[in-house]
């Protein structure tokens, strides 16, 4: 894995590559930091949350990848890629999943009154959602809630949404889509909406108590995906299979193209 140079407004950054992907290697002070920092300033930044079905797509998927790559950050969500990250020498790496991370962010910014925007999933969800953060957070600052339409907007529409996102003042925009379309819809935001864009997958459903969440035993060992298979087969069970087996091969690929070298 070769390191990323650092970027010039976050001087520790450093990014590693798992399996051709690159990924953050931070730790949660750094990363709920660099979202507060950049939510006060209003800059257009993107935050991925990364697991084994993202680099999944990566690898199949030139514009996915490109879409991870140029993120401003990249937090290792799956707890495989964490587990990559601590063999390759940081020790230390832990897991910085999506629904943690909303979370995390939204505890620091209701203490700095920070406005946020929840961006995804169906109205009935979304007002769900609301009423957790708002029993959770009390006081917290969510300025508004959008269900986009399931199909593609038109120029003309998204134009209006962006304005409407921007309109809102929210300096923290929470996007769940589910991958890969909200990697896809961050990156094509990116300098169009004036806030930190975070795309977090299922949190929304998690934090919703739409689906539940697998216990926090199985998310260390990495059964998180077991866990969802288990609960909806028909809809994750080829999901999975296909994103892990992908996964499995380009670690055994990696593994064997990074074997020490033997005298003949």
């Amino acid at each position: 894995m070769d390191v990323i140079a650092a970027s010039d407004t976050l001087p520790r950054r450093m990014r590693r590559h798992v399996v051709g992907i690159p990924v953050d290697v931070l730790g949660w002070s750094d990363a709920l930091d660099s979202v507060s920092l950049w939510a006060q300033r209003n800059e257009s930044r993107i935050v991925c949350v990364c697991d084994v079905n993202s680099i999944a797509h990566a690898l199949r998927n030139p514009a996915h990848r490109e879409a991870i790559a140029s993120a401003d950050m990249v937090t290792p969500d799956g707890a495989p890629v964490a587990w990559l990250l601590r063999r390759e020498g940081h020790r230390d790496q832990g897991r910085i999943s999506g629904p943690d991370l909303m979370l995390a962010c939204c505890r620091r910014a209701t203490e700095d009154g920070t406005p946020m925007l929840l961006y995804g999933s169906t109205p009935g969800t979304l007002l769900r959602l609301e009423q957790k953060l708002r029993a959770t957070f009390p006081g917290i600052n969510i300025v508004q809630s959008i269900s986009p339409p399931f199909y593609t907007l038109s120029a003309e529409q998204d134009a209006a949404m962006v304005d409407r996102i921007n309109a809102s003042s929210a300096r923290i925009i929470w996007v769940g889509l589910g991958c890969p379309k909200q990697e896809a819809w961050l990156r094509s935001h990116k300098d169009r909406i004036h806030a930190v864009m975070v795309g977090i997958g299922a949190a929304f459903d998690f934090h919703a108590g739409v689906v539940k969440r697998a216990p926090p035993w199985m998310q260390r060992l990495g059964l998180e995906w077991c866990y969802r298979i288990l609960q909806d087969p028909r809809r994750l069970a080829k999901r999975y299979l296909v994103s892990n087996t992908i996964f499995i091969m380009a670690c055994f690929g990696f593994i064997w193209s990074n074997r020490p070298a033997h005298d003949t």
